[in-house]
């Protein structure tokens, strides 16, 4: 007589299915009565499953399961895409300066000084270190904003991101009069007057640890009157 192949699932499909319980419950029962995992965890199945057949159980879990991995994989598609646009908007164009800046009071209010690099698409680098007299934090990050806005205009650029740490100084920069600081006001007409030269511009925030050269400048300048470089690109 030919056998007929055995047509039970195994102890790996089974498992897959189960849930923690359920295999817990599995392990006891083939210890309490002596009979393999397999078939201890079958019997537990089948009585969950009943009065259906365990290969509905079977079939109604696994089905479960890829919907579940489907909807993880969708949900990870979206992050990368949101991910990969948030890349995009945030790289520069290839003909755009880019600026940093950077200001800071000792003590505050107290004498204020700044930091500020700007550079070229080449590669080409500016930086100018200078102490502007007595103000408040806010009197100083401007003064560094308005400094390199002035940089990039003498160079005539024409696209220009702008990196700072301040976010009360950006924030104020880029609002209108209305909801705008009135105690800024003076300097948020000059920064924008400036703002208006060029065709492009983008004003960003950056935490201050990317902001260290412009941050290092400023911290210099409270030793020296006032220092300008250039630094010609690699």
């Amino acid at each position: 007589m030919q056998s007929t192949p055995d047509t039970h699932p195994s102890l790996n499909e089974l498992a897959a299915i189960a849930t923690r319980a359920e295999r817990v419950t599995g392990r006891r029962l083939a210890k309490s009565q002596c009979i393999s995992e397999a078939a201890a965890l079958r019997a537990t199945l089948c009585a969950v499953a009943a009065p259906r057949e365990l290969s509905d159980l079977i079939a109604e879990r696994s089905a479960a399961k890829l919907k579940n991995a489907q909807t993880k994989n969708s949900r990870r598609l979206e992050k990368f895409a949101l991910y990969e646009a948030k890349k995009a908007a945030n790289r520069v164009p290839a003909n755009h300066w880019q600026a940093w800046f950077d200001g800071s009071t000792h003590p505050n209010p107290g004498e204020c000084s700044i930091g500020c690099v700007l550079m070229s698409p080449e590669g080409l680098r500016f930086t100018h270190a200078a102490r502007i007299g007595y103000g408040s934090s806010s009197d100083a990050e401007y003064g560094a904003l308005i400094r390199v806005l002035a940089m990039a205009a003498a160079h005539q650029a024409q696209h220009l991101t702008v990196y700072g740490d301040s976010q009360v100084v950006i924030g104020d920069a880029l609002s209108d009069d209305v909801a705008a600081s009135p105690i800024l006001k003076n300097h948020r007409l000059q920064a924008q007057a400036f703002m208006r030269q060029f065709s492009q511009l983008s004003l960003r925030w950056i935490p201050r640890h990317k902001n260290a050269e412009a941050d290092a400048l400023s911290q210099q300048a409270q030793g020296a009157r006032q220092t300008d470089r250039q630094v010609p690109a690699d």
